[in-house]
């Protein structure tokens, strides 16, 4: 029997996981799909932390999304009062970090290093610069660019290179090596140097020149979809995985449990111990936050045997069953 070769146009590109980021399309919304008033962290769609310095922002997994792309959601950005007026030390944006680790063939710090080229959907009420930004957090090194909304209430196609850095290796482990930001309001602490479009050590002046204040006024947004970063000096088509891959991807970091009933077993007197096995192994031991179970008086990893207590938890309870609420994050 004749063996047929599947011609390689029956895969996307050919190369997978080429996407350094995780849920760069928004499909995945753990912790809540909406929040008001948002301080800075980790608050709707997984991976996407906000760090909020100005206004009262409305943070939200939203179905506009570009026509005909293939995206279903996208996370936005509404200013709800009157307009956010960012301080000289006040940003507003979003950063993914992403572990040294997932980072190790763009051989950053020696003479082979990769060009990496960022790619998004924007779409902004107020036109005008925006920047985009990467910082070495191994190496506190940073580079910055700018790119432009052109048309107000339009989703538009955003393509930005970095050149490689031929300095300061990330580090080969699971910690925090490489920030990607997209700013859409800053102060003048970051605002009143000269953009720094090279990598070079970190000088907060050069990091945002010329950004626009994205939520001046009341009702004003900003939202974002297919963000794409991947080695390379030019932007290839969104990787769209799986959504049960990408939410695996998503439970390394956050996993939040919702009335799961559960049972625990006696322990001593009046005390009952139950355990729970995470659904993915977490990126290292977490924490627990959201903890309204009832019954249940205290959440614990697991013991150091456990893989470091990063594959389960236990609960010590005052009754044999529960209801579990928890979120467990082990987020950069």
């Amino acid at each position: 029997m004749a063996i047929s070769k599947i011609p390689s146009a029956g895969f996307q590109d050919n190369v997978k996981f080429r996407n350094i980021i995780i849920n760069g399309d928004m499909s995945i919304a753990q912790r809540s799909t909406s929040e008001t008033n948002v301080s800075t962290g980790y608050k709707t769609c997984d991976r996407w932390r906000i760090s909020r310095g100005a206004g009262q922002i409305t943070m939200s997994q939203d179905t506009d999304v570009p026509t005909g792309q293939g995206f279903a959601k996208s996370l936005k950005f509404l200013e709800a009062s009157s307009g956010a007026n960012p301080g000289a030390s006040d940003v507003n944006l979003i950063t993914q970090r992403i572990e040294g680790q997932n980072l190790q063939y763009l051989l950053k710090g020696t003479s082979s290093a990769k060009s990496l080229t960022l790619s998004f959907w924007i779409k902004a009420s107020v036109t005008g610069t925006y920047i985009a930004h990467l910082t070495d957090d191994d190496n506190s090194r940073f580079i910055s660019k700018a790119y432009t909304v052109s048309s107000a209430n339009t989703w538009e196609y955003k393509t930005v290179t970095f050149p490689p850095d031929t300095t300061g290796a990330f580090a080969n482990d699971n910690g925090r090596s490489l920030d990607v930001e997209l700013y859409f309001g800053a102060g003048s602490n970051f605002t009143s140097g000269t953009l720094n479009t090279t990598w070079n050590s970190y000088t907060a002046a050069n990091q945002a020149v010329g950004q626009v204040n994205a939520l001046a006024s009341a009702n004003d947004y900003v939202q974002f979809t297919g963000i794409q970063l991947e080695a390379g000096t030019s932007a290839s088509d969104f990787e769209f995985l799986p959504h049960d891959v990408n939410e695996d991807r998503c439970l390394r970091y956050c996993e939040v449990y919702t009335g799961t009933n559960t049972h625990g077993g006696l322990y001593s007197g009046s005390a009952y111990i139950g355990h729970l096995q995470y659904k993915k192994r977490k990126r290292t031991r977490p924490t627990f936050s959201n903890t309204t179970s009832n019954n249940v008086s205290a959440f614990q990893t697991s013991s150091s045997g456990d893989k470091g207590g990063t594959d389960s938890m236990f609960f010590e309870a005052s009754a044999g069953s529960y209801v579990i609420n928890v979120q467990i994050d082990a987020e950069l």
